[in-house]
């Protein structure tokens, strides 16, 4: 998956602040699952 290539009209274009985001929600959930 290309994040970043301007070229490609279909790949995936995210900003900064939703990866950001995305990484802090995906480190809460591996957290949850470690407490339960």
């Amino acid at each position: 998956m290309r994040y970043f290539d301007a070229e490609d009209r279909n790949a995936i274009r995210m900003d900064p602040k939703t990866i950001v985001a995305f990484g802090i929600a995906f480190g809460v959930f591996i957290q949850v699952l470690n407490i339960v």
